[in-house]
């Protein structure tokens, strides 16, 4: 048996090494090489003092930096409170607004009209930029601004209301505001679940008397959990990174009280202050917990973004 390789296979082959190489390039320059200087900074104390006249550093110090981020003083495990808290206020409703409008628009027999403006209705605020989106929210919900207006024309109140000085109301619209950005993203994915459940299980459940309710909850949910957890985790991972929203609504600053300090506006204050060895153990320590849940569902995750082709 002939073992040489056949040399037009080889030379074919080639071509896609050359078209791969650019590609490697770029992620090796902007990706790979600022990964291994993050992880190689988080083991050095490196600081500007005094205004940032003053460079303390590099000095190598080991594990330091991450046994201050995970002790009292890093103020990590608050800020990921924080994070997580505006996460669940803006996904509860997400999920379940997602759920009903997914079923609603799956279902024949409602027979909907005009669902292709609707769906492109729901996607829009998914495209619009979250900076513009905080602006937006900022300007409605000032001091001076016509949220306040309504309230006193309404005379439900006789006074402007801060509502940023009060760390429930700056979260709820934290979460409020995310939960408006994504739920359409979240009912594409949903959609595309259901519409790839065999409808012969429909017919047969309808046949023996079950009612939509019923359908809905014994065979639509279970058979979407897959998609679920990839909307659960691929939602959790981008909740981690939450920064626009919050650093624009509170100037970067956390109000009230550091209560919508994120993990990523706390990497924020690290690098604007020069502290490249706390911010990069920050990095790393984020990197870590962002990816272990993504590896694990990796393989559904591509199963869902092929079948989200079919919302249109």
């Amino acid at each position: 048996m002939n073992s040489k390789p056949n040399k037009n296979v080889v030379k074919y082959n080639r071509w896609g090494y050359i078209f791969l190489l650019p590609f490697v390039v770029i992620y090796t320059i902007f990706q790979l090489i600022p990964l291994i200087n993050t992880i190689y900074n988080s083991f050095f104390e490196h600081y500007f003092a005094g205004g940032g006249l003053n460079e303390v550093g590099p000095r190598f110090v080991g594990l330091h930096n991450y046994i201050m981020l995970l002790t009292k003083g890093g103020d990590m495990f608050h800020d990921m409170g924080n994070t997580l808290v505006m996460w669940i206020i803006g996904f509860i409703p997400q999920i379940i607004v997602s759920l009903l409008l997914a079923a609603w628009f799956t279902d024949p027999s409602l027979r909907l009209k005009c669902q292709q403006f609707f769906k492109t209705v729901i996607y829009l605020p998914n495209l619009i930029m979250a900076a513009a989106f905080a602006m937006l929210f900022f300007a409605l919900f000032s001091r001076v601004g016509p949220v306040n207006d309504i309230l006193q024309a309404l005379h439900i109140t006789t006074k402007d209301i801060d509502f940023f000085s009060s760390s429930a109301w700056s979260r709820g619209l934290v979460g409020f505001m995310n939960f408006l950005m994504w739920f359409g993203n979240t009912t594409i994915l949903l959609m595309a679940g259901m519409m790839g459940i065999d409808t012969s299980l429909f017919e047969a459940a309808e046949v023996d008397g079950a009612t939509s309710t019923e359908i809905f909850f014994k065979i639509t949910l279970p058979l979407l959990k897959p998609i679920l957890i990839y909307v659960l985790i691929t939602s959790l991972i981008g909740g981690l990174q939450m920064f626009d929203v919050p650093q624009i609504l509170t100037s970067g600053s956390g109000a009230p009280n550091e209560t919508t300090m994120t993990m990523i506006m706390r990497l924020n204050k690290h690098l604007f202050s020069r502290n490249y060895g706390m911010g990069g153990a920050l990095s790393v320590i984020l990197f870590i917990i962002i990816h272990v849940p993504f590896f694990e569902r990796h393989q559904s995750g591509y199963e869902t973004q092929l079948l989200a082709f079919r919302f249109f």
